[in-house]
């Protein structure tokens, strides 16, 4: 009796799962700004070395992470962290 690979994650591959989860019913606007950081800090963490596809999947979905974060920012105010 196996376990299902959902239960073999780590809590932040159910949280990546969960905000990747919303990118595909909603797209990337379908996350507020602290979303779409944390998705990004996520997704640069995670490795997709051995699945070229993924790696390039990963690299595209960055990219409108990113250009959502600015067009929020465009749209809201800058709201670029000062520490």
């Amino acid at each position: 009796m196996g376990l299902g690979p959902k239960h073999c994650m780590s809590e932040e591959d159910r949280e990546r799962q969960a905000l990747l989860d919303v990118v595909m019913n909603s797209g990337v606007r379908g996350l507020s700004r602290t979303e779409l950081e944390r998705l990004h800090d996520l997704l640069e963490h995670k490795d997709y070395g051995a699945d070229r596809k993924a790696q390039r999947s990963k690299k595209r979905l960055l990219k409108k992470i990113s250009a959502a974060i600015y067009d929020y920012d465009e749209k809201f105010g800058n709201s670029f962290k000062t520490s």
